[in-house]
């Protein structure tokens, strides 16, 4: 179950409600490797008693958010409404479209915002234009961020608490012979980031992609998301790649920000 930053509240163990906390731990565990898990394999995803997820489902069918087929159970098109209230109620997602869009003509190429969610980045709008990634991006898709320019970038102008806390919960597994799979070599390429403006990352996540992303900062300076602009080996080398979208990635990204209200200096 992905991590999530509560931040003060996670010292009162009063305000925390354990059933709601399972709740979705059983939403979580339908994916797209077992999109209609039986109660068993929820369990066993879980951790949680058949007895509690046999509650926790027949808790969640008589709200519509999943149904069952037999032995097996699925979600219903309901959860969507749960993501759609997020894009509706953050002007990032909507302002960000058009500068996906320009990002997308201008490269011929598939262009990303994401949003940090604990050690994850989680994929908050998508304009592709071709497959290249062996998951199916979509909205929602979660990344880890230490693998990733979009986590990089995110992380770059990061408090340095909040980088801290992403590097204790990541595990640095090499996802290829080229992920950076320490803490030091981590912070030593937020480093470079910062310098740099903008964040590469290639065939780290998975063989053959290559990625760069810019931060869009909040009024505070913090990054609020991140514009991305991926490609493959295929067509470009990393150089090649850098000189096409680098600086149109930034270009957008700076123009969001402002639009945030953010000043540049």
């Amino acid at each position: 179950m992905p991590s999530t930053d509560l931040g003060n509240t996670r010292g009162n163990e009063r305000d925390f409600i354990q059933s709601i906390e399972r709740g979705f731990a059983v939403l979580h565990a339908f994916d797209d490797k077992d999109p209609n898990p039986s109660l068993a394999d929820i369990a066993t995803k879980t951790d949680l008693s058949r007895p509690a997820v046999r509650r926790i489902l027949l808790t969640l069918q008589r709200l519509g958010y999943v149904t069952s087929h037999g032995s097996r159970w699925s979600l219903t098109p309901r959860v969507l409404s749960i993501g759609q209230h997020y894009t509706s109620s953050h002007a990032l997602v909507d302002s960000a479209l058009p500068k996906l869009v320009e990002i997308a003509e201008h490269t011929h190429e598939s262009a990303s915002l994401g949003v940090l969610d604990g050690n994850e980045v989680v994929y908050a709008a998508r304009v592709p234009v071709r497959r290249i990634m062996s998951i199916n991006v979509s909205v929602g898709t979660r990344v880890p961020a230490y693998a990733t320019s979009m986590g990089r970038a995110l992380l770059a102008w990061a408090p340095h608490e909040r980088v801290e806390a992403v590097i204790a919960d990541t595990n640095f597994e090499r996802l290829t012979s080229l992920t950076i799979d320490n803490a030091d070599s981590f912070r030593d390429e937020l480093a470079q980031v910062r310098g740099r403006g903008y964040a590469m990352a290639a065939a780290e996540l998975e063989e053959g992609l290559i990625s760069i992303a810019a931060p869009v900062f909040e009024p505070g300076g913090t990054a609020a998301g991140v514009l991305a602009c991926s490609t493959s080996t295929g067509r470009h080398t990393l150089e090649s790649f850098r000189d096409l979208a680098a600086k149109q990635v930034v270009a957008c990204a700076e123009r969001l920000s402002e639009e945030l209200g953010y000043r540049m200096r």
